[in-house]
């Protein structure tokens, strides 16, 4: 792929930057921060399972002390992935695209189903003997610590390549309780963190339990929020019950049965709950009713854990110290419980984002979650469409369910399928990106013009998986406009930095452990797949819209940023550093560079750029 070598200058004299005024990271004060460290992506390097011996013992997922026993927590740093250019939309014949500027660079983050594990509402007995990873993981304990870690992530690769805005793709919590909200909506505000619940049993000698001060997202960074299934349904699968609600901030443990067999209304084992006393979350209160001479109880009740509706929901975003407030929701989005909404990322450039919520709604739904779109939302996402084609604007659209999954599992099927979805979205040329969470998983869709000889009405869709789950990696999109007026979609994941973080990474670990286990066992036993899924996506635009993003973009420049370490200065950077003594050069490779390099004051190099 040929890629023009470009350079940003790194406009710090090497000299004086060490005694220079240099900003600090963006991080409370109590973050053990490395400033030599910078993130990389999966393009680099990738987390990939070891391979369990044959011959070791299957265990159950709730048996969490056996993980790293039997080596089923085992992982390893492996080599990076990249499928290169992809032109399945365009005509054949056609030739590699060069960059020239840079449209836009976002990220997105999804699932991440932040838990109150000591609930009583949880769905345990449906998933800790391995029938469902959803209803039980071990990762449960330590979901704001992966969140956190990544948001330290985007924040290192912010200081790399300045992030235009982040978007959550939906099941922000778990089990839609205020708690779990108000932890996610606190970490990415950099709050400190009180990840326990009820009597708060052993926060002060049990890690998961433990209060911590997060990070926060960079101030810089604008950030959006798209609502998932798991945020206003009972454990994304059901409406919240007069049934469910009383119980959610009592003490007694929900008493239902296998809710994907027998339905919701069968009343026959008590889900169970986590006893936050314990070092591996041990499981309280779980079984056949008939097992139990009294109802089983958590440690203790508390009222932070009731349910929120959907309006409920959008106005808790009202309460935050990052921007913007109600991150993409409004008073009127409340008020009228329309989780819809779209944003111009850029100012001065002409595209366009369209948050829609496709999840099923309390008089829609079935037990799996999948997607759904009434006449309401149906029209309202035509209307922006028609508007954003009609103004010029390149679109992208982002929920939470994928295209395929709407529709899917209703009986009779509902009036709004991924069949006639998809019909519509090919009739606007503008329409460049779907993004969507839900599965769990890395995935890339084309979606070819079904007009002959028209391919620029064709689009891409990309899913983005969780970080609850294996491989527990977020997103990130660079859009360029090439030298033949396509448009590149570079889409990378992420692996959150666990290096400062050994509660993420004790949870990556029980997220590999997991997915073997929830798994056919024995053929996941030599599973070594990262699950990432990085490429860049070609996109043709139509001659209108050519004409007009000719003279846009910012000039394609390298990641680089610049730090201190005592008095020295650490250079960060991807692809290959150069020197000068003047800014008109010559410029020199520094021999041996990886990255970071650390420079010291007395060297005699003026200007550092890095290159393609």
């Amino acid at each position: 792929m040929k890629k023009n070598a470009i350079a940003l200058l790194a406009a710090l004299l090497a000299q004086t930057a060490a005694h220079a005024e240099v900003p600090e990271p963006e991080t409370p004060a109590k973050r053990d921060v490395n400033p030599a460290t910078a993130p990389l992506t999966t393009r680099q390097q990738t987390v990939r399972p070891v391979v369990i011996p044959d011959g070791t013992p299957l265990i159950y997922p709730s048996n969490v002390v056996h993980y790293a026993v039997y080596g089923y927590s085992a992982w390893q740093v492996g080599p990076g992935v990249d499928d290169g250019q992809r032109l399945e939309l365009l005509q054949a014949g056609y030739r590699e695209a060069t960059h020239a500027a840079r449209l836009l660079n976002f990220f997105t983050i999804t699932d991440i189903h932040i838990t109150d594990k000591e609930s009583p509402v949880q769905g345990i007995y449906s998933g800790y003997l391995g029938n469902n990873s959803s209803a039980y993981s071990p990762v449960m304990l330590y979901s704001t610590h992966v969140l956190d870690a990544a948001v330290r992530t985007i924040n290192g690769l912010h200081r790399q390549l300045p992030f235009d805005f982040g978007i959550g793709l939906g099941d922000a919590a778990n089990g839609a309780q205020y708690n779990e909200l108000r932890w996610y909506i606190d970490v990415l505000d950099g709050k400190l963190i009180t990840p326990s619940s009820g009597d708060h049993a052993g926060a002060g000698v049990i890690d998961y339990q433990e209060p911590y001060q997060a990070e926060g997202l960079a101030k810089s960074i604008p950030w959006y929020q798209t609502l998932g299934n798991h945020d206003h349904l009972w454990l994304g699968s059901y409406p919240v019950t007069d049934y469910f609600r009383p119980i959610y901030t009592n003490d007694t443990i929900l008493l239902l049965g296998n809710l994907f067999v027998d339905g919701p209304e069968v009343r026959q084992a008590y889900m169970g709950s986590i006893d936050g006393r314990t070092p591996y979350g041990d499981i309280i209160g779980v079984g056949a009713a008939t097992n139990f001479a009294t109802p089983p109880k958590v440690l203790a009740a508390d009222p932070n854990r009731r349910p929120l509706s959907r309006s409920q929901w959008m106005n808790e975003f009202m309460t935050t110290s990052s921007r913007p407030n109600g991150h993409g929701f409004t008073p009127a989005s409340v008020t009228n419980d329309f989780a819809c909404y779209s944003f111009e990322p850029k100012t001065n450039m002409p595209i366009k984002v369209i948050v829609i919520d496709d999840t099923q709604t309390e008089e829609n739904y079935n037990l799996h979650g999948h997607g759904f779109l009434n006449q309401q939302r149906f029209d309202w996402l035509v209307r922006e469409l028609d508007k954003g084609q009609a103004e010029d604007q390149l679109m992208i659209i982002a929920a939470h369910i994928p295209i395929g999954a709407i529709g899917y599992g209703f009986s009779p099927p509902p009036a709004f399928t991924s069949t006639n979805l998809l019909a519509k979205l090919h009739t606007y040329p503008n329409l460049i990106l779907w993004v969507a969470g839900h599965v769990h998983r890395n995935k890339i869709t084309p979606h070819p013009s079904p007009y002959p000889n028209r391919p620029e009405y064709g689009f891409w869709e990309v899913e983005t998986a969780s970080l609850r789950d294996f491989p527990q990696q977020f997103r990130t999109f660079d859009i360029r406009r090439n030298t033949d007026q396509t448009i590149s979609i570079l889409a990378t994941d992420v692996d959150p930095d666990i290096t400062n973080a050994p509660l993420a990474a004790k949870s990556r670990g029980y997220a590999i452990g997991a997915a073997r286990i929830f798994k056919n066992p024995t053929a996941s036993f030599t599973d070594t797949n990262s699950y990432a899924v990085n490429a860049e996506l070609i996109k043709l635009l139509s001659p209108p819209m050519q004409a007009k993003i000719a003279n846009y973009g910012e000039p394609l420049s390298q990641p680089v940023s610049i730090t201190r370490s005592g008095t020295d200065v650490v250079i960060h950077f991807t692809g290959k550093l150069e020197s000068a003594e003047t800014i008109l050069g010559p410029w020199a490779e520094v021999r041996g560079a990886v990255n970071p390099w650390s420079v010291a004051p007395t060297n005699s190099a003026q200007f550092y750029r890095a290159t393609q």
